[in-house]
């Protein structure tokens, strides 16, 4: 069994749509209109009314997104950019790419997102300096950042607010009420700064079998910029406004992601409840013991759980539990992920180009102690439970 276990079954997951897949597929390599075609307006109209944004652009890919985001905020070279520490590479790649200056804030340990505390907005004050003019909240691993302090902070600061949302599509955020409950209508997460972006790579909560992004905004002043800048800085052909790049989502991604978002909600269940499974039976094995860290879901964001990641504690006189823990489910065929094995303020890409806004101890730990669970939307307990049991032998040696 645990030789089949995979990290993400992506043609399991095409097996049960297959037919409105290729159907969707057909349509576009029958009617040859292969860039622009009518399913990239189709697309993007849906995404926008299921997210409940005004304007949804859609370009190549999620790093493009974030560039262009950039791009249409009029920017200018060594302004500066608040960035989590702990996070993917292109979150603060395209910063230093246009010129500008990522400054690195530490995350909370628990929610694996920029730091929000009294003590964490302090730090993030200090951070700033006259050049600063932007934050870039990434949604990470499947929940959302506390938008609501973030906003506030923002606000507060007159900063852009660019949110990162690759791993959370679908996620919605809750503000409280004065008695600490949710109010009824949450907003989706990169929906609520002036910027969203987000990803259709393959393995995320909705994937398209290539490469794809899109934006999203509520500024109708920003998707027109935006959607210059992905298209050579043009509104009409060979005319060209702005300096722009040449960013587009095609036509065949566009048929199979407005098929497959159809689907979201199931497979954002099916992540959820497999999670679930994951957190009860895990717990139950490190009841007393305290091994592991199972994620925590925050009370103000629902989990999408693009991935499920524990936070591994060493054992005394044991080096590298994680690494050893790793080891040992590979050795059984289990797969498993280490994201990220090290935070930015330790990529030597970043260390001439970018500066330190706050203390970041808790990005240096996560990246020493994450490690992330074979997670996808056709995961069984079956394949669960061979995970759960490698992991209960491991802790039993």
């Amino acid at each position: 069994m645990s030789d089949k276990i995979k990290m993400i079954d992506l043609f399991g997951q095409y097996k049960k749509i297959k037919k409105d897949i290729d159907a969707g597929i057909q349509k576009v390599i029958d009617a040859s209109a292969f860039i622009h075609g009518p399913q990239v307006e189709s697309f993007e109209n849906h995404l926008a009314q299921y997210l409940g944004v005004k304007h949804v652009i859609s370009c190549a890919n999620g790093t493009d997104a974030l560039q262009i985001a950039l791009m249409a905020l009029n920017l200018k070279r060594g302004d500066e950019v608040l960035v989590p520490a702990f996070t993917y590479v292109s979150t603060a790649e395209v910063i230093g790419l246009l010129g500008l200056v990522p400054v690195m804030v530490d995350v909370c340990r628990s929610t694996f997102n920029i730091a929000t505390d009294s003590e964490s907005i302090k730090k993030l004050e200090k951070a700033l300096s006259p050049k600063t003019k932007a934050i870039v909240p990434v949604h990470l691993f499947g929940q959302s950042a506390d938008m609501s302090a973030i906003l506030q902070f923002a606000k507060e600061h007159k900063l852009f607010i660019i949110e990162d949302n690759a791993q959370a599509l679908g996620s919605k955020y809750f503000t409280m009420d004065k008695d600490g409950r949710k109010k009824t209508v949450g907003s989706y997460a990169g929906t609520m700064g002036d910027i969203g972006c987000t990803s259709f790579f393959p393995t995320k909560n909705l994937g398209c079998f290539g490469d794809g992004g899109a934006l999203m905004t509520n500024n109708d002043a920003l998707a027109k910029k935006i959607r210059m800048a992905a298209n050579h800085g043009q509104e009409v052909k060979y005319h060209h406004k702005i300096i722009g790049c040449n960013s587009r989502l095609d036509t065949l991604q566009a048929a199979i992601l407005d098929v497959k978002l159809t689907y979201l909600n199931d497979y954002l269940y099916a992540r959820y409840a497999a999670a679930q499974y994951y957190t009860k039976m895990l717990k139950a094995l490190d009841s007393g013991e305290d091994f592991f860290e199972t994620p925590l879901e925050s009370e103000y964001s629902t989990h999408t759980y693009h991935q499920y990641t524990l936070k591994i504690k060493s054992i005394s006189g044991k080096k590298s539990t994680r690494d050893a823990l790793r080891q040992f489910l590979a050795d059984k065929g289990i797969p498993s992920m280490i994201y990220y094995p090290l935070p930015l303020q330790k990529q030597e890409a970043f260390k001439k180009i970018s500066r330190q806004g706050t203390s970041l101890d808790v990005s240096a730990q996560l990246a020493d102690s994450v490690l992330s669970l074979p997670m996808h939307t056709e995961i069984t307990h079956k394949e669960q439970d061979a995970v759960i049991n490698a992991v209960k032998e491991f802790y039993s040696l």
